[in-house]
């Protein structure tokens, strides 16, 4: 059989990676017991040297897939016309597959090592292509372009093949989950993920939960990037603090965080956190409208945060590819220990641009369904904010449901759990009516008067719509917000955190 297996043509160059009688063997072993085929669910018809053997690979596991028996007789009419198959004799090839038995003792190890080689001229073939496209100067030179390009076929190879080891015990899963309880008591009980920093938040929802795609929406102006960023501030921070304290890693609620603002650049950022920790108004740092006792905390806030585990990338215009490449560079750059991702916002991402046929939905559906992979991946949690359609200001509540997800239902379908940031004090400070004076009539100093006291009521008042919780309820949390100094914190009047339905 060696004879007839060297004589197969190939189209790779023969210096490639190879072992074509491994790939024989274990065809031969899948054809006599089926079960070693519903067992290979790592290796697809790719992976294979031989294109032959792997059409023969992808046939038996379609039959398998329908519950037929794959035999050499099964196999037999899906090769009659195959030209390479003629080539070694017709079909009859199949059954000389099966003459030797030594697959059946080493099938597990022909798989793996066809799946090494497999990935081995992948590696190849990355080298090849960077090599060429670098040696090439005839279009615009992008280098940078080139490496993120790079980095993403390497993530590939990587990844492939990943669902075996998604596979999980379930005595291994039990033991996860243990571990999540423990967490949560431990860190004085009601957080299980990573802590939001509001104990209304964490108390709801157990904090930001490993793999999950939180969706963070709202209309301009709610204040859901400043959300967003202390949310980020207070994770990190509160790593700091875990390590200060010697807790346990596996203990830990707090994060390493990575925020990727596409809209705010980072000193932007920057700005907000310490005008907040400083509690001067970040508008007046802006302008620069502060007194020196001012720029001394100031100055102060920005040497205790020196450490901040709070990385920020501030590229606009970025891909769901590249966004996944540049997380990847800095979980290597924080050692592994990422915890927590930030995207500010969903739309501003752009899809692969492999079809420009593509329509804006379709693009956004492949925005979300990318987040969530990466989500999943890293196993952290991927915190993304996302805008709001206009048809929630032409309600008379104009509190958001998730049909007002702007653009594509699958972010509400690919998302863990969709909040909505709420405040009734900015709708009411814009339907401010006619302010009275001393001649106004009484009809205009009532209508005031009325506003004036709803406007006190909610001024300062923030609404956390929980509309979406894959693990727990769903709901409201009431927040205090401060607007001169972009920062929400835990309502604390009677300790009412959950708003009234």
């Amino acid at each position: 059989m060696a004879t007839a297996i060297h004589s197969l043509t190939t189209t790779e160059p023969p210096t490639l990676p190879q072992n074509v009688e491994a790939e024989a063997a274990l065809l031969g072993a899948m054809m006599i017991d089926n079960r070693i085929a519903d067992e290979t669910d790592r290796l697809t018809a790719d992976h294979f040297f031989e294109p032959l053997h792997g059409r023969i690979f992808a046939a038996i596991k379609g039959l398998r897939e329908r519950d037929m028996n794959a035999t050499p007789v099964t196999l037999r009419p899906m090769f009659e016309a195959d030209p390479a198959m003629k080539e070694l004799g017709g079909p009859g090839y199949l059954a000389r597959l099966t003459g030797s038995g030594a697959g059946m003792i080493g099938a597990r190890q022909f798989a793996q090592q066809i799946y090494d080689l497999a990935m081995l001229r992948t590696l190849i073939e990355v080298g090849r292509g960077l090599v060429d496209k670098a040696m090439d100067t005839s279009k615009e030179v992008n280098p940078r372009g080139q490496i993120e390009a790079a980095e993403e076929e390497l993530f590939k190879v990587a990844a492939d093949g990943g669902s075996e080891a998604a596979v999980k015990t379930f005595g291994k899963a039990a033991t996860q989950a243990v571990a999540m309880a423990d967490r949560a008591l431990n860190s004085g009980g009601k957080v299980s993920g990573i802590t939001t920093g509001l104990t209304s938040m964490n108390a709801v929802m157990g904090g930001l939960q490993k793999s999950d795609l939180i969706i963070l929406a709202g209309r301009p102006g709610m204040g859901k990037t400043a959300l967003a960023t202390n949310i980020a501030f207070n994770a990190a921070q509160r790593w700091m603090r875990d390590v200060e304290d010697e807790i346990a890693v596996q203990r830990r609620i707090g994060a390493k965080v990575g925020f990727f603002s596409l809209e705010m650049s980072a000193d932007q950022l920057a700005t907000r956190i310490l005008a907040e920790q400083a509690g001067l108004s970040s508008h007046r740092l802006r302008l620069g409208d502060i007194k020196q006792h001012e720029m001394d905390k100031l100055v102060a806030a920005s040497g205790e945060l020196q450490d901040l585990p709070l990385l920020i990338d501030d590229t606009a215009g970025l891909t769901i590819g590249q966004l996944h490449t540049r997380v990847r560079r800095m979980q290597r750059r924080m050692n592994g220990e990422l915890g927590l991702i930030v995207v500010d916002y969903l739309q501003l991402l752009q899809g692969s641009g492999r079809s420009s046929n593509d329509n804006r939905v379709q693009e956004i559906s492949e925005i979300s369904r990318g987040l969530k992979t990466l989500a999943k991946d890293l196993n952290v949690p991927v915190l993304a904010l996302s805008q709001l359609s206009r048809a929630v200001e032409q309600r008379e509540d104009k509190r958001p449901v998730l049909s007002d997800l702007r653009e594509s239902g699958s972010i509400e379908q690919d998302a863990d759990v969709v909040l909505f940031v709420y405040r009734e004090d900015y709708y009411l400070a814009m339907s401010e009516p006619e302010h009275p004076t001393p001649t106004s009539a009484a009809d205009v100093h009532t209508k005031h008067a009325v506003w004036s006291e709803k406007f006190a009521e909610h001024q300062g008042l923030a609404e956390l719509i929980i509309a979406k919780q894959r693990h727990g309820s769903t709901g409201k949390v009431k927040l205090r917000f401060e607007a001169e100094i972009t920062k929400f914190s835990n309502y604390e009047l009677d300790r009412n955190y959950l708003a009234a339905p």
